[in-house]
């Protein structure tokens, strides 16, 4: 009853004075300092669109450096000045590369360039919400994650370089001021960033969280909404549980770094000077990090999972292949991924009984993968297929989570864990399941979404292009390192020159090099492609994939309140495509079943007695006649 008040004074509210609101606005409150969640949505698509050259700028600077360990490049000189002496990545620098190149892709373009798009733009649409719950504290969310990101890049510039450690900022080098180069100022613009970043997500969460529960249109009950906004859903409740531990870590990590304490410190010795820091121990930092890093592995996936399932039944032109167990599945995973963070760290010394136990659970979270994994090949299986781009780069995501996944048994399990850890092996894995599928969905995403963004379309060849060159070539950059870590070749060295056993690939290491230099390449089509059609593509109609769900039920052109009129009314589940005895293949949600007598079943009218009492009657009327 709350929801159907609510939005009643919501149309009173945007409906018919909204036109007028609208004219009002000016370039700063329209485009810059918006409150509008579409307008949002692309702010947020395109600062992670530019992270995400800068990610990949980074990952191939450090590609060269592993792909020729020896030689000069005098242009690296001109670029990077002092990090690169004499044409040479110097080894603090390449650290430090590995390091941004991790946090971005991993925080500022998977975790924001998803959710913060997809979940502003599509929860309003798809719930039947004039705007999220809160519309300027989700203008904040994406302020402070612009702050942050310009925070992160801005380190580049300080005396010493940027963090250095890894992604994962392990103690001692985060914690020493000292330690290297890029435990100085660069560390701690590091750590400000992630807090910034950490406040624009639990922002945005608590938001979505919101608007899910608390502004669903009428008739939109849990069992109504697409898979999509369960998974954005579950993703806002993975990161509001998650990320304050993180926060807690990094505060802890800022009383060592600047206030003397010994948190994560003990029986630190440097230059030969026995540090006064005694009792903490780097495990406890472990702890802190992974409690939050194993929850966003699937704060990353899982939107990926929502959209990729939309977009395949979608262009499958069939129902959702088992839609309560992909719903099922996702809570699964969203639960368990919060006792499975021990499987990073076999190699600590762990106790073998608490080993076996994440072992446990890391299997099982399989269960619910291999669920969706499924789901997807049954919802495919003699589909009406429709190969648009992002048909493809859903089905891409398929792939590389099956191929990543089955990787992933390997390392869950604590005895073959010891042997790959750090390893090649590890990078492959993680590249594959998360960070390939994870982009895979969030192209799949802009793809099929742009035409509700922008009111254009892109262009399809330079898609169909776009996709098999970087398919082939995530691949080709991924698939070889398996058997580098199988070998034991470890990840984050600057070179293996130095190691015999290790000589013999650097073959490879070229290889891989240049396959993810086409990869990079690859990107500017979609770059092109993506900034052209904004301007000049081809206008797109309402509902251009003949889709059901309610965003196509909005006009082309933006309005803030989303539609012109009093909201519609839901009726069915998102997925009626191909329905027997329908006149067309797909039905949309907005449709009552009074007006699809000839294609409902008696399942349609759960709870719903009045509804089935129609139905019967019209079946035995029909019956009837046809008796006649």
């Amino acid at each position: 009853m709350s929801t159907v008040t609510v939005h009643a004074h919501e149309v009173d509210k945007h409906g018919h004075g909204h036109d007028e609101h609208h004219h009002h606005d000016t370039f700063i409150t329209k485009y810059v300092f918006s409150q509008d969640h579409k307008m949002i949505a692309k702010q947020f698509l395109i600062t992670g669109i530019i992270m995400a050259v800068i990610a990949m700028l980074l990952s191939v600077l450090f590609r060269i450096q592993l792909a020729y360990p020896e030689k000069s490049f005098p242009l690296l000189e001109t670029l990077l000045g002092r990090f690169a002496p004499e044409g040479k990545i110097s080894p603090d620098f390449y650290l430090s590369l590995v390091t941004i190149h991790g946090t971005i892709m991993v925080f500022f373009v998977l975790t924001a360039g998803l959710s913060g798009t997809f979940s502003n733009l599509l929860i309003p649409l798809q719930v039947g919400a004039r705007d999220m719950a809160s519309p300027f504290l989700n203008m904040l969310s994406y302020w402070f994650f612009f702050l942050a990101c310009v925070i992160m890049l801005s380190s580049f510039f300080v005396q010493k370089g940027p963090a250095s450690g890894g992604w994962t900022i392990y103690p001692p080098l985060s914690a020493l001021p000292k330690a290297m180069p890029g435990s100085g100022e660069g560390m701690t613009l590091w750590l400000i960033s992630m807090v910034l970043f950490v406040a624009s997500s639990l922002m945005g969460g608590i938001n979505y969280v919101s608007t899910v529960l608390n502004m669903r249109t009428k008739g939109m009950d849990l069992w109504k909404m697409p898979l999509t906004i369960w998974a954005f859903f579950l993703t806002a409740v993975l990161g509001v549980l998650s990320f304050p531990v993180l926060v807690a870590g990094v505060v802890l990590l800022i009383f060592d770094r600047s206030f003397g304490t010994s948190f994560y410190l003990s029986d630190i010795v440097i230059a030969g000077k026995v540090m006064p820091y005694e009792g903490g121990s780097p495990i406890l930092f472990q702890h802190l990090f992974w409690f939050l890093g194993h929850p966003e592995v699937y704060i990353v996936i899982m939107p990926a999972f929502g959209i990729s399932s939309e977009i395949i039944s979608t262009n499958s032109r069939k129902p959702i292949f088992g839609y309560h167990a992909m719903v099922y599945s996702l809570i699964g995973i969203a639960v368990l991924s919060f006792i499975v963070w021990g499987h990073h760290m076999f190699v600590t010394g762990m106790n073998p009984f608490l080993g076996g136990v994440f072992m446990i659970t890391t299997l099982i979270i399989a269960v619910p993968s291999a669920v969706k994994t499924f789901n997807y090949l049954a919802t495919l299986w003699r589909g009406n297929l429709r190969f648009t781009p992002g048909m493809l780069f859903a089905i891409g995501l398929v792939s590389f989570f099956i191929s990543g996944g089955l990787t992933g048994i390997f390392l869950g399990n604590a005895a073959l864990d010891i042997n790959l850890h750090d390893t090649y092996f590890v990078v492959a894995h993680f590249h594959l399941v998360m960070g390939s599928a994870a982009i895979f969905g969030m192209l799949a995403g802009v793809y099929h979404w742009f035409p509700k963004m922008f009111g254009r379309l892109m262009d399809e060849r330079l898609g169909y292009l776009h996709f098999w060159l970087t398919f082939a070539g995530a691949y080709l950059v991924f698939f070889p390192m398996h058997f580098m870590g199988l070998d034991g070749v470890p990840r984050r060295y600057y070179a293996f020159t130095e190691f015999e056993s290790m000589k013999q690939w650097l073959s490879v290491n070229t290889f891989i090099t240049w396959a993810a230099i086409m990869s990079a390449v690859a990107q500017l089509l979609f770059l092109f492609n993506f900034f052209y059609s904004i301007f000049f593509g081809k206008k797109t109609t309402q509902n251009p994939w003949q889709s059901n769900t309610l965003e196509w039920t909005t006009p082309v052109e933006h309005l803030h309140g989303n539609w012109p009129g009093e909201i519609p009314t839901v009726y069915r589940w998102p997925y009626d495509y191909s329905k027997p005895g329908a006149e067309e293949d797909f039905i949309p949600q907005t449709v009552p079943f009074s007006q699809t007598m000839s294609s409902n079943l008696p399942h349609d009218f759960e709870d719903n007695e009045a509804g089935l009492e129609a139905y019967d009657k019209w079946q035995k009327e029909n019956k009837a006649i046809e008796a006649n």
